[in-house]
């Protein structure tokens, strides 16, 4: 039989390119997300429990039904600005939500955990790229939730055994190769996305925030990373643990920076369209450049980006962003509130 692993927020963008991972390597994956953000059909036939990993009850009865080898963590709030403004929301499901599901592990005696750590846990780099070993001074509520899991995981080995691996990572984007899964955030965030909306005509300009940076062209420098490559970077960390490796912290980048009008002109020569870009002032809290040293994880794990040229993220989200329109689904996933139904 295979092992069964446990996703929780596995609806969601990153977790479901998860779920679709597992299964193609044989893992009998089994799916648990309250809806607030993911999507039903995004699991793609996996099975799905609908709840609340915040409510002791239903992680217990989830935990006792399922009794899975491993839990897979995914189910965090992930916007920072909206962080500021609400921090409880915050602390409550990425931190309190986070500590009820690990109390139900360890009633259960489930003993390996992996969970979705963030670039943000490191605040304003003192020096890039950035290491497992940079100081930890994360500059808002969510980056400060991430890291508070960290610590708790920290203290659940000492006291239970309990075994983690940590994935810190940097900027994810990119879609499914294969069409069926993408990203659908409402509202979208992630840069990438926002200039597809734009090459599609769902948006009618990107804002660039920030043009006085001190950088090659002014514009902020981030590293991104592509989903897959972020799940074929949690597979390897499971494969450690199950084998009886030790709690691990890891960076997942690839290693290279690209501006802002570097991911713009990105776009352009990948989409063929124009991009109207305004110019706009530089928010709070944006560092110029946040770049990952990932070189323990390749060391570690054996881990190695299949999909690292900026090219090839933007063409798999491209094709996903195209997939909307084909399927006359213009106004987004808060209108639609579904993924299109068949698969190509």
């Amino acid at each position: 039989m295979p092992e069964t692993i446990l996703v929780v927020g596995g609806a969601g963008y990153i977790g479901s390119h998860m779920v679709k991972r597992l299964r193609r390597a044989g893992f009998h994956a089994v799916v648990a997300d309250d809806l607030s953000s993911g999507h039903r059909e995004a699991v793609l036939g996996a099975p799905l429990h609908v709840g609340d990993i915040g409510d002791a009850a239903f992680v217990d009865a989830l935990l006792a039904d399922v009794r899975p080898a491993a839990v897979m963590h995914f189910a965090s709030f992930i916007q920072v600005g909206e962080s500021v403004v609400d921090p409880a929301k915050y602390y409550r499901n990425n931190v309190t939500a986070t500590q009820a599901l690990l109390d139900g592990m360890h009633a259960h005696d489930v003993s390996r955990f992996i969970f979705s750590s963030t670039a943000a846990i490191f605040g304003d780099p003192q020096y890039v790229p950035i290491d497992e070993a940079h100081p930890k001074a994360p500059i808002n509520p969510y980056g400060r939730s991430k890291w508070f899991v960290e610590q708790m995981l920290e203290d659940f080995d000492r006291a239970y055994g309990l075994k983690s691996v940590c994935l810190r990572y940097f900027n994810a984007a990119g879609a499914d190769p294969d069409g069926a899964l993408g990203e659908c955030h409402e509202p979208e965030t992630h840069l990438i996305q926002l200039i597809l909306q734009v090459a599609s005509g769902r948006r009618p300009h990107i804002t660039v925030y920030g043009e006085d940076y001190a950088t090659p062209d002014g514009t902020c420098v981030r590293d991104y990373i592509h989903v897959e490559d972020l799940a074929d970077a949690h597979l390897l960390a499971l494969r450690q643990l199950l084998a009886g490796g030790e709690s691990a912290r890891y960076n997942l980048g690839n290693g290279n920076g690209y501006s802002v009008r570097e991911v713009i002109e990105a776009v352009r020569r990948v989409t063929g369209h124009p991009i109207l870009v305004v110019a706009g002032a530089r928010r709070e809290g944006d560092p110029p450049v946040l770049v990952a040293d990932a070189r323990a994880a390749h060391e570690a794990l054996g881990w190695q980006p299949r999909h690292a040229g900026l090219d090839a993220i933007v063409a798999h989200a491209w094709a996903w962003e195209q997939r909307y329109q084909g399927a006359g689904l213009e106004l987004g996933c808060a209108v639609f509130g579904r993924y299109p139904s068949t698969p190509p």
